[in-house]
C-alpha cells in the first residue's frame, strides 16, 4: 500500500537533515566556494608537499608548467565529475551511498575515512607541534619516530587542544578558520619572495633578480634543479602532472566533496575549486619549495629532514610560527571532524561527540610519529587510490545507468541488505590498481586514473546480472513521491526562513575592514617586496629582512584582531535582522 501524503510528512520530519536534500533557499554562488577552497587547501601541508618536490629532484620548468596542467586538470575534475552529481542529488556522498549501496558498503566506506582523515589529522598536528617545540627548545625530530620525550609530550599537548576543540568548539574554529585564507595565501607568497635574493646570491653572488630569466635560473640552479637529494636525475614533468591532478581525487574522481558542492547553486561553482588548486596547490607549493631549499641551505642539513617550523621561522619570522601552528590547527580540526562524522556513522551507537574523541586519541598517539607528515605526498596519493572506485561506483550508477536503461536505487528497490556487486566492485578494483602498482606498469601518481574506469566497467556489469536492468515501477513511483514531498517541505521553510542577504554598510565596519585590508595584508606586501626588489647587497637585504620579520608579527596581529572583529560585527547584524524578516514572512 503506498504511503500517503501525511504519512510521507510525518517520515521526513523524523529525519535528520543530512540525510535529505539541500533545499534551495540554503544555496551559495560561487564566491562562497572560491572562498572555501581557498581556506581549505592553504594549509601547513604545503611547506612539506613543497620540500619534497625538490628532494625529489623536479626541473624548474618541470614544476612551473607540470604544476599548471595538474591543478587544471584537478579544477576539470571538480567541475566536470563532483559538481554535476551533487547538484543534482543535493546531497552528501555518504548519504547518497547509503541510499545506492546500503548498510555494509557504507559502514566500509565509513571506516576507510576514518582511517584517511585520522593520518591527516595527526600529520597536520606533527607539522604544528615543529613550529612550537622551537619554544621550547626541543631537538629537531629527524627520524621516522620520536627521538624526545619532550616532543612526544608537545605533539600530545597540542593534539589534546585539537581534539577538544573538534570536540566542543568546532562551530567558533570554523568561523576562524574562514578568515584565515587571505592571510595564508599572502603569507605563503611573500615568504618565496623574501628569501629569493639569498638564494640568488649563493648564485650569482648579486642579491638582485633583474628579470623572469635571472629568477629560472637562480630557481633551477639552488631549488628544483632536476637533480634528487641522492644526486641522480630526478622526477619528470609527467610525474609532476599526476601528483598534483592525484592530490585530491578522493575528493574529486573519489566524490567526497559532493558534501560542499551539493550547495552550489550553479555548475560554475565548481570552477571555484581553483582558488584552492591554482593557489594553495600552485603558487604555495613553488613557494614552500623556495623557503625549504634556503632554509636548508642556510641550516646546512637536507631538505628532507627539514621541519616545516624551521622553514616558516626563517622565512616569515615570528609571522611563520603563527602560519604554521594556524594552517596546521585549522587543518587538523577539519579533517578530525569529518573523521568523527565517519566513525559515527561506522558505529551509530556512539554520539558525534564521543566517536570524535575516540578518534582523537588515535590522532594523538599517531601525531607523536614525524615519518607520518614526512609521507603526506604517497598518502594523499594513496588514499585516492583506495576511495576512487567508490566514486566510480557512483557515477556508474547516477550517469550511466540511466542511459543503459538500468534502475538507479536498483539493490534498494529489490529490497537486498547488501549490494554485493558495488562490495566485489570495490574490492576488485583496488586489487587492480595496487597490482598495477606492483608489477611497476605506470607511476603510481596515475594508478586512481585506470582504478576509476575498472570499477565503472565491473559495477556496470555485475549489478547488470544483480537486478539493475530490471523495472521497478512502485518503487519508482514511491521514490517520486517522496521526492516531491521533500520539495514541499523545503518551499514551506524557504517561506519563513529564506532571509535577503545582509551586508554590513556601516562607517565603523568599512574602518574595520580597511584597517586589516591595508596594515595586515598590504603592508607586509610592500615590505616583501622592498626586500626582493630594493636590496643591492647582503647588508641591506638582512636589515630589510629584519624589517619584515619585525613589523610582519604585528601585522599579523592586527589582521586577525580586526577581520575576527569584522566577522563578529556582520553575524551580530543578521542575528538581530534575521527574526525580523521570519516574522515578517510569516
Amino acid at each position: 500500500m503506498a504511503s500517503t501524503a501525511p504519512d510521507l510528512d510525518r517520515q521526513i520530519a523524523q529525519m535528520d537533515d543530512e540525510l535529505l536534500p539541500v533545499p534551495r533557499h540554503k544555496l551559495h554562488r560561487w564566491p562562497h566556494f572560491a572562498g572555501l577552497y581557498a581556506a581549505e587547501h592553504v594549509a601547513a601541508t604545503e611547506f612539506v608537499i613543497g620540500a619534497t618536490f625538490v628532494a625529489l629532484g623536479a626541473g624548474i620548468w618541470d614544476i612551473l608548467f607540470g604544476l599548471l596542467i595538474g591543478n587544471a586538470l584537478a579544477v576539470l575534475s571538480f567541475w566536470l565529475i563532483t559538481t554535476p552529481i551533487a547538484i543534482e542529488t543535493r546531497l552528501s556522498l555518504f548519504t547518497y551511498l547509503h541510499r545506492i549501496a546500503g548498510d555494509s558498503m557504507s559502514r566500509l566506506y565509513n571506516w576507510a575515512n576514518v582511517i584517511i582523515f585520522t593520518a591527516i589529522s595527526a600529520a597536520m598536528i606533527t607539522v604544528s607541534a615543529t613550529a612550537v617545540r622551537l619554544l621550547f627548545d626541543i631537538p629537531a625530530q629527524t627520524q621516522a619516530y620520536p627521538t624526545s620525550f619532550e616532543f612526544i609530550l608537545l605533539a600530545l599537548s597540542v593534539a589534546a587542544i585539537v581534539v577538544l576543540v573538534a570536540v566542543y568548539g568546532f562551530n567558533a574554529l570554523t568561523e576562524f578558520a574562514s578568515i584565515c585564507a587571505p592571510w595564508l595565501m599572502l603569507m605563503f607568497t611573500i615568504g618565496g619572495l623574501v628569501l629569493l635574493p639569498e638564494l640568488a646570491e649563493s648564485v650569482t653572488g648579486n642579491t638582485s633578480l633583474t628579470s623572469f630569466s635571472n629568477f629560472i635560473d637562480v630557481a633551477g640552479s639552488t631549488v628544483f634543479t632536476g637533480i634528487n637529494s641522492d644526486g641522480e636525475a630526478g622526477i619528470g614533468i609527467w610525474e609532476v602532472i599526476g601528483f598534483a591532478w592525484a592530490a585530491n581525487t578522493f575528493s574529486h574522481f573519489g566524490l567526497i566533496d559532493m558534501a560542499l558542492l551539493r550547495y552550489a547553486k550553479r555548475m560554475r561553482s565548481g570552477l571555484a575549486t581553483g582558488t584552492g588548486m591554482m593557489f594553495g596547490h600552485y603558487v604555495a607549493w613553488i613557494s614552500a619549495g623556495l623557503m625549504g631549499a634556503a632554509t636548508a641551505a642556510v641550516a646546512g642539513i637536507s631538505i628532507e629532514v627539514l621541519e616545516p617550523g624551521e622553514v616558516a621561522l626563517h622565512a616569515l619570522g615570528a609571522a611563520g610560527f603563527v602560519i604554521v601552528v594556524v594552517a596546521g590547527w585549522t587543518t587538523a580540526n577539519a579533517n578530525l571532524y569529518r573523521a568523527g562524522l565517519a566513525a559515527q556513522s561506522a558505529m551509530p551507537n556512539l554520539s558525534r561527540n564521543k566517536a570524535t574523541l575516540a578518534v582523537g586519541i588515535c590522532v594523538a598517539v599517531l601525531s607523536c610519529f614525524p615519518f607520518v607528515y614526512r609521507s603526506m605526498l604517497p598518502l594523499l596519493t594513496y588514499a585516492g587510490l583506495v576511495l576512487v572506485p567508490v566514486g566510480g561506483i557512483i557515477f556508474a550508477e547516477h550517469h550511466l545507468f540511466p542511459k543503459l536503461g538500468f534502475s538507479r536505487y536498483w539493490a534498494r528497490y529489490k529490497g537486498l541488505k547488501h549490494n554485493v556487486p558495488a562490495l566485489a566492485t570495490w574490492g576488485l578494483s583496488l586489487i587492480f590498481g595496487f597490482s598495477l602498482e606492483t608489477l611497476d606498469l605506470i607511476p603510481f601518481y596515475y594508478l586512481f586514473l585506470p582504478t576509476w574506469f575498472v570499477s565503472i566497467a565491473l559495477y556496470t556489469v555485475m549489478a547488470r546480472k544483480a537486478g539493475a536492468a530490471a523495472s521497478y515501477p512502485e518503487a519508482e513511483a514511491a521514490e517520486q513521491d517522496f521526492q516531491q514531498r521533500v520539495e514541499a517541505l523545503h518551499a514551506k521553510q524557504a517561506d519563513t526562513t529564506n532571509y535577503a542577504p545582509i551586508k554590513d554598510t556601516s562607517g565603523l565596519t568599512k574602518v574595520i575592514k580597511a584597517i586589516w585590508m591595508v596594515l595586515g595584508l598590504a603592508v607586509p606586501l610592500v615590505l616583501a617586496l622592498r626586500v626582493l626588489l630594493g636590496s643591492p647587497d647582503m647588508a641591506t637585504y638582512e636589515a630589510n629582512r629584519q624589517m619584515f620579520y619585525d613589523v610582519t608579527i604585528w601585522c599579523t596581529v592586527i589582521y586577525f584582531a580586526f577581520a575576527y572583529w569584522e566577522l563578529q560585527r556582520s553575524k551580530a547584524l543578521f542575528n538581530n535582522q534575521a527574526p525580523k524578516q521570519a516574522s515578517t514572512a510569516s
